[in-house]
């Protein structure tokens, strides 16, 4: 709500990254009830939250202990004021604002999947060349190298999707379809090279000395956030193919 030329927050968000390590943040938030509006996409507003002077004076942060290497949090606003300048675009039109961002974060993320499918990759491949069994290296043998040659054409396949995202961003068009098929292509590929990575390296693969185990783990969380894999189906199945909406 509104109070005396400033906006006053009240909620909770869950699961939110490197609230310690930054000056600002972007808040959505309803400002117009919901019964007032026709669709649950309207009636909210984006807000330039100054984190130095918001947490302690309304603002809450609290840690939440992960499995991977990832810091996360949770936010509980209570009566948090905001200078009525901070608001970020029209108000009401709050969900159109994030989107232009939604779209890069999810082509980022992409490539971020995509780095770890080919650090997998390539550590599964020197793996392979190096480990020698019964007088050969393990690589010879295509019951290994098939699983990490698949791995890396899937990756590939992926970086493609994320490039042609990149180039519909840059050309200022809507990348909603590519953006999500890429964050969905490069998250499945990067787990399938992390499972093919562990499987490589057999019991070594979960010795914390070759970092496999560990950056197994962390590859895992991209199908589930920033936006799952459930999600993404939803997206394509109604704004790609025409499909009635699932909720």
């Amino acid at each position: 709500m509104k109070k005396d030329g400033r906006w006053v927050i009240n909620g909770q968000k869950v699961w939110i990254s490197r609230i310690q390590h930054s000056d600002m943040m972007i808040l959505l938030a309803r400002t117009t009830p919901l019964a007032e509006v026709q669709k649950r996409s309207e009636g909210l507003s984006c807000f330039l939250i100054d984190l130095k002077s918001a947490i302690g004076n309304g603002l809450t942060v609290q840690p939440i202990l992960n499995m991977v290497n990832h810091e996360t949090n949770e936010l509980f606003f209570d009566n948090l004021e905001i200078p009525e300048e901070n608001l970020l675009g029209p108000e009401g039109r709050g969900f159109k604002t994030l989107l232009d961002g939604l779209n890069a974060e999810r082509t980022l993320i992409a490539a971020e999947c995509i780095g770890d499918g080919y650090w997998f990759i390539d550590r599964a491949r020197q793996y392979a060349s190096e480990r020698v069994v019964f007088g050969r290296p393990i690589g010879q043998n295509q019951g290994v190298q098939f699983p990490i040659a698949e791995a890396f054409i899937e990756v590939e396949a992926a970086n493609l999707m994320r490039w042609k995202a990149c180039e519909k961003i840059d050309a200022h068009q809507n990348a909603g379809a590519e953006a999500n098929m890429a964050k969905h292509l490069a998250a499945m590929a990067s787990w399938k090279a992390a499972n093919v990575c562990l499987q490589t390296h057999g019991g070594f693969g979960f010795a914390c000395e070759y970092d496999v185990e560990r950056k197994f783990r962390e590859t895992r969380l991209y199908q589930v956030a920033p936006i799952s894999t459930n999600m993404i189906f939803s997206y394509v199945a109604e704004h790609v193919l025409g499909l009635p909406r699932s909720f």
